[in-house]
Parts: C-alpha cells; sequence; structure tokens
C-alpha cells in the first residue's frame, strides 16, 4: 500500500534509536523479525514487542525506536516481529504470527516468566488476543502485558471516540472505521479477539496500561482496566493528562514520553524480578 511506502519512509528519515542499541534480523519460520540489543542487557530476558497501525500499517521502521527505547529503559532485549498486515492478511493473521513468535522465543529456551508482551495502540489489543489464545491452548503465559493506548474495542463503542474524536491529533474516528472494515473482515467487531474488550480476562498476566485523556482510545483502556479487574487480574493503568494517541513515540523529544517510558521500564524491570 502507498500509504505505508510513505509512512516507512519518513520513519527511516525521521527515526532516531537510542544510544548503543544495536539491530539484527532473524526469521521466525517465515516471518521477519528484529532483535534491539542493549549493552548491559540481560540475555535471558526479552520484550516481544508488537507495533501499532490500526492492523493495517506501520512496520519497524516506524515503531523500532519506540520499542528500543522501552527496552533500553527495562534493560531488557527486545524481539520485534512484523506480523502479517490487513488487507492482505485480515483476522486472524497478526494473532496467528504473533503466537508463533512467543511459541519460538519458547522454542528457543527463553522462559515465559522472563518474557514481556508489549504494544501500542492495535499491538496493545494484539497482545491481549495473543495472550487470550495462549490461555486458552493451555500454554504458559508471559510475566506481564504492557499496553499503550490500547485499541482494544473495535465496536467504538466507547464515549472518548467522540467526546475526544477533534482532541486527538493523530487518530478519529473515521480513520478507525477503515481499518476496522480492513482486519475484521466478515467477522462481528465485537468477537473476543477482535476486540479483547468483550472477551473473558480471567486467568491473564498482570497488565499495564497507559493513555491520554485526550485521545479517542481513552475508554477502550479504562474498559479494559475495569474489566480485567472484576476477574482478579492485577492492573496498573494510570490516564495521562493533556496526551495524544501514543504519544510515547515522542520519547526523544517531548518530556512526557520520557517519562512513561521511564515508567514502563520501571514496571518491566519489577515484572521479570
Amino acid at each position: 500500500m502507498e500509504q505505508r511506502q510513505m509512512l516507512d519512509a519518513a520513519a527511516r528519515k525521521l527515526a532516531r534509536l537510542p544510544t548503543n542499541c544495536r539491530v539484527t534480523s532473524e526469521n521466525i519460520d517465515g516471518l521477519h523479525a528484529e532483535w534491539l540489543f542493549f549493552a548491559g542487557a540481560r540475555e535471558d530476558q526479552v520484550i516481544l514487542y508488537l507495533h501499532g497501525g490500526g492492523y493495517a500499517l506501520c512496520s519497524a521502521n516506524t515503531h523500532r525506536p519506540l520499542a528500543a527505547r522501552i527496552g533500553k529503559a527495562a534493560g531488557v532485549k527486545v524481539l520485534f516481529p512484523e506480523y502479517r498486515l490487513a488487507p492482505e492478511h485480515p483476522f486472524p493473521a497478526a494473532i496467528e504470527d504473533a503466537v508463533s513468535a512467543y511459541r519460538w522465543l519458547l522454542d528457543h529456551g527463553h522462559q515465559p516468566a522472563q518474557i514481556i508482551f508489549a504494544g501500542d495502540s492495535a499491538g496493545g489489543g494484539l497482545c491481549l488476543a495473543t495472550a487470550l489464545v495462549l490461555r486458552d491452548q493451555n500454554m504458559p503465559l508471559p510475566a506481564a502485558l504492557v499496553c499503550l493506548s490500547p485499541w482494544v474495542d473495535l465496536t467504538s463503542s466507547g464515549e472518548s471516540y467522540r467526546k475526544n474524536n477533534t482532541l486527538d491529533p493523530y487518530l478519529n474516528l473515521k480513520v478507525v472505521k477503515q481499518a476496522v472494515r480492513m482486519y475484521a473482515g466478515d467477522h462481528p467487531y465485537d468477537h473476543p479477539l477482535i476486540s479483547p474488550i468483550f472477551a473473558d480476562l480471567t486467568g491473564l498476566p498482570p497488565l499495564f496500561i497507559q493513555v491520554g485523556n485526550h485521545e479517542i482510545l481513552q475508554s477502550d483502556a479504562e474498559a479494559l482496566a475495569a474489566r480485567a479487574r472484576s476477574v482478579d487480574v492485577e492492573v496498573t493503568i494510570k490516564v495521562w493528562k493533556g496526551m495524544w494517541h501514543v504519544w510515547q513515540i515522542s520519547g526523544d523529544i517531548l518530556p512526557e514520553a520520557r517519562r512513561a517510558i521511564r515508567e514502563i521500564g520501571g514496571f518491566i524491570r519489577k515484572s521479570l524480578k
């Protein structure tokens, strides 16, 4: 898609990695992925990072710096799979690829208690959907899930979709509805693996959620936290005043993004002890 090419080209020009970050390519059963390494990071701990982009856009080029800053803040290496995108590969292709990446980590000696799932926007929803599939397959689950501005209600039922539609500079209801059609296809939008807000979240590992009060997905994050707590899942959520959709991606220039990433790093360090 032309839009993908434009985003990737812009990202290659503008994106900057943190210092001492080393990038290598990996092949996960035919799926392209990258490793992000940092000096002093423990070799036995890993973040499986799932990028946002409405399940239809973005790549390692657009999200590598964000994943790298999180990995550096946590002192943990990052595995970044480029899962298949809609509309060429609609639901459940992204989930299948994320599950494959996790199983690949286990097959290569990584322990579930030393793995963190992290993702932004659609990637946050994908973290949840992947964990739900693994739970239902009786697979051991990762230590925790980090969800940044998670997109978990593809029915767009929350109040913030209307209230913040003109406040959020990066995401609006029209764009969301286009992405839903491409990803969900003929499946109902409230399918629990398409919209994890409607899933039974029992048994999931601890959730860490960040969301801004100027973004249209604020309702998604708050409803997710409430639903998870109702089934005794441990939840840490913070609503950041004045912040927009995935502001953390501006971590090299925005003070609030740097603070948010430090908090993410602290949570991951604590979860992996």
